[in-house]
Formats: C-alpha cells, structure tokens, sequence
C-alpha cells in the first residue's frame, strides 16, 4: 500500500508548517497540497484528489463547514478531519453532520492527531478523547427525544457491538466487554453493517442516533 496523501486547509501558515512537517515525517503518509481558506481547498482538493484533507473550520471566503459538503461531493475518494480550537460540541457535532469522519483539537498532542487520521482512513469515526462524550451528548439534544428501539435485521448481539462502536469504543474493547474474541466481534459488525447497508463508522452513528442507542439512560 502507497502512502496516505493529506491535504493541509488552514489560514495560518505556521500551522500548516508544522503539521507538514508532522504529517511527511510518518512512513506512511505525504502532504499533497495546502490551501490557505476553503475556496482554495476545494480548488485543490478537486485537483489532487487525496486521500484525505485535514481541515480547520474558520477560514477566509469559505469556511470549513461550509467547504465540506461541497468537497466530498467533487471527490470520490477523500475523507474529511476537521482540526480546530472550538471545543464547544456543536462545532463537532455540526462537522460529523456536514460529513466530517473525524474531530481533533489543535491543543491536543500530536499523537492524537496521527490516531485520528489511522482510524478515518479504516472507515472509523474519530472524535479526540477530551470530546467524545459531549459530543454525543450534543448530538442527543440535537436530534431531540429519541425513542430505544431495537432494528429486526439485527441480532441482539449484532446490535449490542454496533452500539459499542458508536460510543466509540474499539473493537478490542468491546471484545473485553462482552468477553468474546476481537475475530467474533469483527464478524457480528460486519453482518450487522452488511444487513443494514452502511459502511462508516459516521453511519453508525447516525444509525445509532436515529434508534436511541446513545441515550445515556440506557
């Protein structure tokens, strides 16, 4: 497998500098293109067609926000982190529903980073640590009063990992919580992904949301 392409949209030029610098000294990955607001990404982004584009959302012209939509619907190929310094949850929450796979604070380290953009690119959703939690919470008040219901295409079991995964706990963590193997695990996701037809971790989610899986009650 070829290196992971990036492209870079961020106002700030010594920011973009340094994830650069972050992002070419991985093995596996290679920034592309850089854009300074978000009518230069989309430009760009048409142009180079990466793998995936790593995206602030208060930009010149254009915001992130505002951007992603377009973008995804001129690529075929690239996915969206979005990397910003709003911690309130309804900025996540409003990029995950623009079509965004993943969220990461600029103050958080650069490992997190790195895990965000590993897991975007195995079809996972990403929210940084410090926001999983609010967000889905934002996400919950959202969406409104939500009523638990469990799917008939799904197994109980099927459906017990699917919700783990959209609390977003991985796949070795669910397999300690329900004591079965990470292989066992990985089987019931898939059947359960294949009966209902969606293959990202932000469908899961919005899955999850539309059920009443992530009531905090529950």
């Amino acid at each position: 497998m070829g290196q992971l392409q990036i492209f870079l949209a961020d106002d700030h030029t010594m920011v973009r500098t340094g994830l650069r610098a972050l992002i070419n000294s991985e093995p596996d990955m290679h920034v592309v293109g850089e854009a300074s607001d978000g009518g230069e990404a989309l430009a760009g982004v048409i142009e180079a067609q990466p793998d995936l584009v790593v995206m602030d959302i208060v930009m010149p012209r254009l915001g992130g926000l505002e951007a992603i939509p377009h973008l995804l619907a001129r690529t075929s190929r690239s996915r969206v982190l979005v990397l910003s310094v709003h911690e309130e949850a309804s900025y996540p929450r409003q990029a995950i529903e623009a079509g965004a796979s993943g969220y990461v604070l600029k103050r958080s380290a650069a490992a997190v980073l790195i895990e965000a953009i590993h897991a975007i690119m195995t079809h996972q959703l990403y929210l940084d640590p410090a926001l999983g939690k609010t967000v889905i919470t934002e996400l919950m008040r959202h969406h409104g009063s939500l009523t638990p219901s469990l799917p008939p295409l799904l197994s109980e079991r099927e459906a017990v990992v699917l919700r783990l995964i959209a609390q977003g706990y991985s796949n070795k963590e669910i397999a300690f919580q329900l004591d079965l193997s990470v292989k066992t695990v990985e089987t019931y996701k898939a059947r359960a992904l294949e009966k209902l037809g969606i293959g990202s971790r932000v469908e899961i989610v919005r899955y999850a949301l539309d059920h009443g899986w992530l009531n905090e009650q529950q």
